[in-house]
């Protein structure tokens, strides 16, 4: 695995929206060693990858009038497919369009470039199954993973807040509110409710009102829906609330990839390679787009996996406060 390939392993998806086209889409773009391109609208997956000579060679093809370096190319692809990746508006004016024919896709730029007209076409080609596997079926699996264990421990944290409100009621603590009042957890019941799938024509939520000592406000009561929530439609939701996980995911094949390679010369070989891509990862200047902070907002997961289950420590009992008088 070269650097472009594990520079654009560790990249977040991104969604596009262009024209009527809707696209997820991630890259690796470096002034020195070319780019990797990922195109995907869920049926199919393009790929390009490209070293500086063919950079080269299409730049003076499709731009006559310019006269660059590639890393001069490059850098201007770089810093228009990072603002493209991070939201929906065209950066600097720029006019993105795909056209696909047959078992290709391309993706075509027009901005400009030392104040002279710019052009690029990305030509992209149906990715081999061992890249799908290797961007989308391997991390997919692995988030589901990370997600099931995630469950499994917000119920084991579950049981034990019952034990634990179980014994303020047998010490004579008594809920100063009834609206708090909840029942007991039961695992297997919530998993069975959660695979019942609603009837669309009934409302994912519905309210009903409960008095409170201030007055009579609208609470709302969310019930599941799986068809709603297993709705991918055009992939947006993954790209835009899934990136972290998924970025954690590829970290931790990146790694296992490191711990596959072989030792002494081959790893001592590697070790620049290995370097450039962790510089890649920690760029300020966008190397390649991250996850924004909306997106660590939503999902507040370290990096490390798999998760580890919390320590619990036993802490000398106080008297109850606040809900239990």
């Amino acid at each position: 695995m070269d650097e472009l390939e594990r520079g654009l392993l560790i990249q977040p998806w991104s969604w596009l929206q262009l024209s009527e086209d809707s696209l997820l889409a991630k890259a690796c773009i470096t002034t020195h060693k070319g780019y990797a391109l990922l195109l995907s609208d869920l049926q199919h997956v393009w790929h390009e990858q490209v070293d500086t000579s063919v950079v080269s060679q299409r730049a003076k093809e499709l731009n006559k009038r310019l006269t660059a370096t590639p890393s001069a190319f490059l850098s201007h692809l770089r810093d228009l497919m990072c603002t493209l990746l991070e939201g929906p508006a065209a950066p600097g004016g720029a006019i993105f369009s795909c056209e696909r024919m047959s078992e290709r896709l391309t993706l075509r730029i027009r901005s400009e470039l030392s104040g002279l007209p710019f052009h690029w076409n990305f030509q992209c080609a149906l990715a081999s199954p061992s890249l799908v596997s290797q961007h989308l079926l391997r991390p997919l699996m692995g988030m589901s993973l990370v997600l099931q264990c995630q469950v499994r421990e917000l119920a084991s944290l579950l049981r034990l807040k019952d034990a634990e409100i179980q014994d303020y009621q047998e010490n004579g603590s008594v809920l100063s509110r009834d609206r708090l009042k909840t029942e007991l957890f039961d695992e297997n019941t919530f998993l069975e409710q959660v695979m019942t799938e609603v009837p669309n024509k009934t409302p994912c939520i519905t309210f009903g009102e409960i008095p409170d000592l201030l007055g009579t406000f609208r609470f709302p009561f969310i019930k599941w829906n799986l068809s709603e929530a297993c709705s991918i439609e055009n992939g947006r939701s993954f790209a835009m609330k899934l990136q972290n996980l998924y970025v954690a995911i590829t970290k931790q094949e990146f790694q296992a990839e490191r711990k596959r390679q072989g030792s002494g010369d081959s790893q001592a070989s590697d070790r620049t390679s290995n370097e450039t891509v962790d510089r890649l990862l920690n760029q300020p200047g966008h190397e390649s787009s991250a996850p924004s902070q909306p997106v660590l907002e939503t999902l507040n997961m370290e990096s490390s996996v798999p998760l580890q289950r919390p320590h619990l420590s036993k802490v000398k009992r106080k008297k109850p406060k606040g809900l239990f008088s």
